[in-house]
């Protein structure tokens, strides 16, 4: 699918923000998906995920243990100085790029172990008031595509466009580990896979914008179908308005 949605399809109700949510659990391919739509329809890309990942990352090398009140005040003074930015991949179909200050944190926070740091993270009402505020700022103009947890319940209720992208644990787990031994990482099956499962219920349980689906949103399930699929499903629901 290489030629862009007309725009006349993608105009926003009045009382709703010209923005795409597609939120799920992790590993379900939301990342790919959300650059594919983005790219179609001409918006930016929001990877919210790698914006928790990087504070995850950021709390480590500084060893915050962030649900240790002892270390509230460190936290809070890290959330204070965020230097977070996100730029677009050298390439497509490459990740969005991640700097903390001038470090470019890209690939480490792809790393298994970084999810459940993420995963951490995000239960932390600082840290998600801190990055639900930057997210917030970067949707005004609109023409955006974001993904993660909460974006269409928490960070945007009022987009235009919400999907719920969900696939089975064993499944995810299949594509996290393919991806992985692509970039020639060592992964372990039967680990991976108890992380998801662990991350799936440690993001449905927690108090603060716990894992739901929006009751507006259009539930997907990619189990049996591939990213191509998905993507067709949602630029058709965005091109009818």
């Amino acid at each position: 699918m290489s030629e862009q949605m007309p725009e006349q399809g993608t105009n926003a109700a009045p009382d709703k923000l010209r923005v795409v949510t597609i939120d799920g659990p992790s590993g379900v391919g939301k990342s790919t998906v959300s650059r594919r739509v983005a790219a179609e329809l001409g918006f930016t890309y929001l990877d919210t995920g790698a914006m928790y990942r990087a504070v995850g990352y950021a709390c480590a090398q500084a060893g915050i243990e962030v649900d240790d009140p002892a270390h509230q005040e460190a936290l809070n003074k890290l959330l204070a100085e965020l230097d977070l930015r996100l730029l677009p991949p050298e390439k497509e179909g490459d990740e969005v790029r991640v700097f903390l200050g001038d470090e470019e944190v890209s690939a480490a926070i792809r790393m298994p172990e970084m999810s459940m740091a993420a995963s951490q993270v995000s239960a932390v009402p600082t840290v998600r008031a801190r990055l639900t505020v930057m997210q917030q700022e970067m949707g005004k103009a609109g023409g955006l595509v974001a993904d993660g947890r909460d974006t269409g319940t928490v960070v945007f209720p009022q987009a235009a466009w919400k999907f719920y992208l969900d696939a089975s644990p064993e499944e995810r787990c299949r594509r996290r580990v393919a991806q992985l031994r692509e970039r020639g990482q060592e992964v372990d099956e039967q680990e991976t896979l108890a992380q998801i499962i662990e991350r799936d219920r440690n993001d449905q349980e927690r108090t603060i914008a716990p894992l739901v689906m929006a009751a507006d949103a259009l539930h997907i399930d990619s189990s049996h179908i591939n990213a191509d699929e998905v993507v067709a499903r949602m630029l058709e629901v965005v091109s009818s308005g």
